[in-house]
């Protein structure tokens, strides 16, 4: 069973499907889910399903001590879901194009420092965009920046707030997300 660590900073909607889909197969498992926000919904999602989560502060993902928690693990994949901290370069140099993110617009546009969530779903609002989607990305040393590995356009009518968009990317997140993270356990 190749294993599987999920970061994530919020509600962990993704992060919990991911976790029930692996556990339908025998490809992989979820290990362990790393937040650095003690007041996540992603906790409690994590113990739902007997998945440990462990909480730690910035400084100790800067300082490597996160990263000493992950060898411990030795994962086969690193996924990024809904995680706002910037990945530090020790963990990226230790597991190189092993650190996947999902972000919820088709980059390059709609990326970089500060565009994340309802931010990007307004942005695409207010420019009149005519379609929108998911992008699933390596993680590089930059925001967004990494080699792109999937993408699915949804596309838009243009009449819809920032939430109805919003609920566009997440039904694509949902079904896309761990059908892209099993393709490359299996690869």
């Amino acid at each position: 069973m190749k294993k599987i660590v999920v970061f994530a900073s919020g509600s962990g909607t993704n992060a919990e499907n991911i976790i029930k889909y692996f556990a339908k197969t025998k490809i992989g498992t979820v290990e362990a889910v790393f937040t650095n926000n003690q007041s996540a919904l992603v906790i409690e999602r994590a113990k739902n399903y007997g998945v440990p989560a462990i909480i730690f502060s910035k400084e100790e993902l800067i300082e490597g001590i996160v990263l000493q928690k992950i060898n411990k693990i030795q994962p086969d994949l690193i996924v990024l879901a809904g995680f706002l901290l910037k990945f530090p370069e020790n963990i990226i140099e230790v597991y190189p194009n092993k650190i996947i993110n999902i972000h919820p617009a088709l980059l390059p546009k709609y990326g970089g420092k500060g565009m994340y969530g309802m931010y990007i779903h307004r942005a695409i609002v207010g420019n009149k965009e005519v379609e929108t989607g998911i992008t699933i990305h390596f993680v590089d040393e930059n925001y967004d920046e990494g080699n792109i590995i999937f993408q699915k356009k949804v596309a838009l009518s243009g009449d819809e707030t920032p939430e109805e968009v919003a609920g566009k990317i997440h039904e694509l997140e949902q079904k896309y997300f761990p059908e892209v993270i099993e393709r490359l356990l299996e690869d």
